[in-house]
């Protein structure tokens, strides 16, 4: 089969991409040009016409990729004309009335390229992310990944896997041999070898996936803070409703922002204070378990009523910047206890120092990167395969030190099987739905 889709956005455009891929490309164009394939890989005008009048549709330029030197392995073509709607919809309607020619599914090109063996599963997973990715340091960790680096790391340690399986599937073919005393060391060291590089791996504190998905950040606080007017100005529009009364805000609203190159998403929580109202008690507990999960709370207070104490004192142990609001009314130093913090003092009304505020949340969210020696982790798919593959590492050592190998084998072998489902070197037709899904069509 034979499959097509636009692969540019949808909307009027300059120019509007629509990608052909499978056994019958070469007849696509024929019929759509009424001429030849065009020299592969070189650009070529054509006239792009209905199949059954041979009207013209549109000029357009041609782009033929011959498989298995293409995108997905197989024949290929790219047909560019403008962007207008009507004349996409005129060439796609023509491709489907050519015999085993349908629609694309979602990712299904990238889906092709993988069962062809042109990229395994992570480069397929990164060039999802550098599709959906929104900021600057989406973009390098989608690169990151393209590059390899992971990819081989992996691999690396499911070989050492699959070469001490043999060692082990040797003895028990072979009950009656004694291993010879280096097999038995390089068993354990190698093994041993692996589970390490894995805890050091899912040691991660979950980098990989924040900044895929975003920086949780957390205004919390009590009841006329300014809570609200800080998510109004981040946002550079009026998100949430400002108020005078108390308990204005009783629900979480979130909102995702490109802060200066970070992906965050912000939730403005509803004031916490003493309440008898039975909804803005719910309000508040799930404040309080927005800021739990967060990977920065911002806690702002009124600089004309700071106590810290209760709540608030255990809102700021970890991984949290105390906003000091309506610091233009101050009249008197701030407490020595509240100058050790880290702290920041801003008035939203006079827009002072919300400059600041950005960078200490910045330079907060910079500590929780990793260096580019470390392997990422960007899905939960690769955090459960290698949980599993530790388990079953741990309890292969555990059977190893009683000769135990025909107990053992088996959990090297799932073992083995965990890595190479992060990377697609088994059976991953299971998973493959769930990745490529995400994709949008023409890719």
């Amino acid at each position: 089969m034979t499959i097509y889709a636009l692969s540019t956005g949808l909307g009027v455009a300059g120019i509007a991409i629509i990608r052909i891929s499978g056994p019958d490309a070469s007849n696509v164009i024929k019929c759509l040009t009424g001429e030849d394939i065009p020299i592969p890989r070189m650009a070529t005008l054509k006239k792009i016409n209905y199949i059954n009048t041979s009207d013209l549709i549109d000029e357009g330029i041609i782009l033929w990729f011959p498989g298995p030197e293409s995108y997905t392995g197989e024949d290929m073509a790219e047909i560019h004309i403008h962007g207008g709607k009507a004349g996409v919809l005129a060439v796609q309607n023509e491709i489907s009335k050519i015999k085993n020619c349908r629609l694309a599914e979602p990712g299904e090109f990238t889906k092709l390229a993988f069962q062809n063996g042109k990229i395994n599963l992570l480069k397929a997973e990164s060039i999802g992310d550098l599709i959906s990715a929104e900021t600057e340091i989406q973009r390098l960790q989608a690169v990151k990944i393209m590059k390899g680096k992971s990819s081989v790391k992996f691999n690396e340690l499911r070989e050492k896997l699959m070469k001490l399986l043999s060692f082990v599937e040797a003895k028990i073919d072979f009950p009656e041999e004694d291993l010879p005393e280096e097999n038995l060391k390089k068993i354990k060291q190698d093994s041993s070898y692996v589970l390490n590089e894995i805890n050091k791996i899912l040691n991660d504190e979950k980098v990989g996936e924040i900044i895929r998905e975003g920086f949780k950040i957390a205004i919390v606080g009590p009841t006329n803070a300014g809570k609200s007017s800080l998510l109004n100005n981040l946002s550079n529009r009026e998100l949430a409703i400002v108020s005078e009364i108390a308990g204005t805000t009783r629900d979480v609203i979130e909102t995702h922002l490109n802060l200066d190159g970070y992906p965050v998403i912000i939730s403005d929580t509803a004031g916490i204070r003493d309440s008898k109202n039975e909804i803005e008690k719910k309000g508040i507990k799930l404040s309080l378990n927005k800021a739990e999960n967060a990977d920065l709370k911002l806690v702002v207070v009124d600089a004309k009523n700071i106590d810290l104490s209760g709540f608030l004192n255990d809102l700021l142990k970890k991984d949290a910047i105390l906003v000091v609001n309506k610091s233009d009314l101050l009249k008197e130093k701030l407490d020595s206890k509240i100058l050790k913090l880290n702290h920041v003092l801003i008035s939203l009304k006079d827009n002072l120092n919300i400059d600041v505020l950005i960078s200490k949340i910045k330079s907060n969210l910079k500590n929780k990167f990793i260096n580019e020696e470390d392997i990422l982790i960007t899905r939960e798919r690769h955090r459960q395969h290698l949980v599993h593959c530790g388990g079953h590492l741990k309890n292969f050592l555990e059977k190893n030190d009683k000769k135990d190998f025909d107990k053992g084998a088996e959990d090297l072998r799932l073992a083995t099987r965990h890595l190479g489902m992060i990377v697609g070197k088994v059976d991953v037709e299971e998973i493959l739905g769930s990745i490529f899904n995400d994709f949008c069509i023409g890719k």
